[in-house]
């Protein structure tokens, strides 16, 4: 008998009832366990004798029922968010003293942070390591002075905070914008202060604007909209990567991309800007065949919003090496012209390692397209 997650988790507890740490992930970092803790079909995921806790779950509502009281010696709570919205009304609300060890990620943008956020973690007031990696969309960028006044000196205990705070506001007629500079200089008095990294970016054509802060070395799981200006870095645990700018991404910046995330798993692509510097690769006494790029692990790649350049780039075997079984996310109009109406070789070897291909367009008759990826399954959106 195959047993559903839900019906797991809701045995689970009973069966081991002496268990006191527990990790509930599926295989697939995509994946999240639709626990829905408000049903009556999980009446018996809860312990008295739990103590660590690491899962990825739904919404905002799964990480506050999680701390309703149902297992009640917890002291390490690890949770992974799909994404964090208002939640219901809740009604256990009560402090959390038995909580030593936080940490809450989520890779979708919210706008409710300042409601949400700040108030679940002051519930913790013996709080020692919290981890936070979260984008948000606020009306000032987060910097060290709100992390000091909102989080830190919430929290007596604290010893260990590890973070990843990519903000958006939105330009309205704003004058003076604050810089990188100014980011950073609200770190100075925070411990390992040479250890945290900040940078702006302004999008003047999406009246947009964004701040990374984080620390480094970093445990984050995703970093999202990365720019020309990402300083680098080496990061051992992201697997979920987004790539935007209003300027080009040469060669050289995708693979800066490919050194700094070697597990990465999931990476989307959104540049309509054509490249200045493309790269043929034509001679093979040309020493920017070194240049190859190979992702290793990547298994999903998104190339939906962008100009045909970056389609040729991950595309053309010359530039970039493929594993096979990768899902693919194209436009069909973009797919169909930069390959030659599926006719052309440069980007034949790579098509055939495609084994899914999510086609965005109504679905058409094209008996190439077909021949032209042999290992996909093709569908359309």
């Amino acid at each position: 008998m195959i047993l559903s997650a839900k019906n797991i988790c809701n045995h689970i507890l009973t069966v081991f009832t002496s268990l006191i740490s527990l990790t509930l992930y599926e295989s697939s970092y995509k994946k999240r366990i639709p626990l829905l803790f408000d049903d009556a079909f999980l009446p018996t995921f809860r312990s008295s004798t739990l103590l660590k806790l690491k899962i990825r779950v739904q919404c905002f509502d799964d990480c506050l029922y999680l701390l309703d009281g149902r297992f009640n010696q917890l002291h390490t709570l690890c949770v992974d968010l799909t994404h964090i919205n208002e939640p219901d009304e809740i009604k256990n609300q009560g402090n959390l003293p038995n909580l030593k060890c936080f940490s809450l990620s989520c890779n979708f943008g919210t706008n409710h942070y300042d409601e949400l956020i700040p108030p679940l973690l002051h519930r913790m007031p013996n709080l020692e390591q919290l981890g936070l990696y979260v984008a948000i969309f606020v009306d000032t960028f987060i910097d060290g002075n709100h992390l000091k006044k909102n989080i830190i000196n919430r929290m007596s205990r604290l010893n260990q905070f590890k973070f990843y705070i990519r903000s958006f506001v939105y330009i309205r007629n704003q004058v003076n914008f604050p810089s990188t500079e100014d980011i950073q200089r609200t770190f100075i008095d925070f411990q390992n202060n040479n250890n945290i990294i900040s940078y702006v970016d302004y999008f003047s054509e999406a009246n947009q604007s964004q701040c990374h802060i984080y620390s480094y070395p970093s445990f984050m799981p995703y970093y999202g909209n990365i720019t020309n200006n990402f300083p680098g870095g080496l990061f051992k645990y992201v697997r979920v990567v987004s790539l935007f700018d209003e300027h080009p991404f040469e060669h050289e910046f995708f693979l800066r991309i490919q050194e700094s995330f070697p597990v990465m798993e999931q990476l989307s692509v959104a540049n309509y800007k054509s490249q200045n510097h493309k790269q043929s690769y034509k001679s093979n006494n040309d020493n920017r065949n070194l240049c190859l790029i190979e992702y290793s692990l990547l298994g999903e790649l998104a190339i939906l919003n962008v100009h045909d350049d970056y389609i040729e780039q991950f595309l053309f075997n010359t530039k970039t090496y493929l594993q096979n079984n990768v899902l693919l996310h194209i436009k069909y109009e973009s797919l169909q012209r930069v390959t030659h109406n599926f006719t052309r070789e440069d980007t034949r070897i790579n098509c055939a390692k495609i084994n899914e291909l999510k086609l965005y367009k109504t679905k058409c008759s094209n008996s190439s397209l077909q021949e032209y990826f042999p290992c996909a399954k093709i569908s359309y959106t």
